[in-house]
């Protein structure tokens, strides 16, 4: 049975309305050359019926054009489309053609974003010339112009936050300003999502919050995961990835098992949201999708549930 929708409904309204929701994520080519490739990726993932698809964005603007092509032709093949946006390295003139953009190809969710400080920063550039240098500033212009908007969290907090109590704070900004729905960094260990999402609720967040799901399926990623998510690695994982770091279809195996496992278990205990990181490769998310079909089916079917 299709997990997504015909309609191309706005993403909040499928939150409030499944008991279960499921997405991907893709990002799109740095070159124009590989554009018709993740095209196919994402039309692939669209035959899996996801609730949406989310679509990254490339620090100013790199690969604004991709981005809303991608969205446009995930919208044509009957999904939802979640488009990225970020400030970094934005003037206020570029957002807005961004935002043009989005609208004028049909695009009704958008992922409001700081953005990753550039590693090509130069010292002294100014990396929000549109003075927009949080996102929650993003998120009131995107509001104003009638999308819907999500935001971004860190289970084990951001990376620049001095603590968790900081953290929760920061990101009360966004929703003050009016996101709809936060969908978190990956993470490895559920009971840190257990616990940032039990602070949320201590400090009155009450907007739907969606669990970010990396499958980890070759172990030279975990270094990398480790730097863009803050997470902490479980000593199960790094020994799965210790085992079978040479043997790339054990590996392959092994992520997919441990990713659902993780999904299961966050369904079981009532999660409403499960965003997974696909990295451009349908495979991995077709066997993740056939592992936990079944129980997304009987979730959103129980009554009362």
């Amino acid at each position: 049975m299709p997990f997504g929708d015909k309609d191309n409904m706005k993403i909040v309204d499928k939150l409030n309305s499944k008991k279960v929701t499921i997405s991907f994520e893709i990002f799109p080519p740095k070159k124009q050359d590989g554009f018709e490739s993740v095209k196919n990726t994402a039309i692939e993932l669209t035959s899996l019926h996801p609730d949406f698809i989310s679509i990254t964005y490339g620090a100013g603007g790199t690969t604004q054009t991709n981005t809303s092509d991608l969205a446009q032709v995930i919208e044509k093949n009957n999904t939802s489309a979640l488009a990225h946006l970020t400030c970094v390295r934005s003037t206020k003139e570029q957002l807005q053609q961004a935002i043009g953009s989005l609208k004028s190809k049909g695009i009704q969710n958008i992922l409001a974003l700081r953005g990753d400080f550039p590693r090509d920063a130069a010292e002294g550039e100014n990396l929000f010339p549109s003075g927009l240098n949080h996102a929650d500033g993003l998120v009131r212009i995107l509001k104003k112009e009638g999308f819907c908007v999500g935001g971004a969290c860190y289970p084990e907090s951001h990376p620049e936050s001095k603590n968790r109590n900081t953290d929760i704070e920061n990101l009360r900004y966004k929703v003050d300003a009016g996101v709809d729905f936060l969908t978190t960094q990956m993470f490895f260990d559920n009971e840190m999502l257990y616990s940032f999402l039990y602070r949320l609720q201590s400090a009155g967040i009450h907007v739907p919050v969606l669990a970010g799901i990396m499958p980890i399926t070759n172990a030279s990623q975990v270094s990398r995961m480790v730097d863009l998510s803050n997470a902490c690695i479980p000593r199960k994982l790094l020994a799965i990835c210790d085992k079978f770091r040479n043997s790339p279809d054990a590996m392959r195996q092994a992520g997919i098992a441990y990713a659902t496992d993780q999904i299961i278990d966050l369904i079981s205990n009532g999660v409403r949201g499960i965003h997974i990181y696909t990295m451009n490769k349908p495979e991995i998310a077709r066997a993740i999708m056939r592992n936990v079909d079944s129980i997304i089916d009987a979730t959103n079917s129980v009554i009362g549930a």
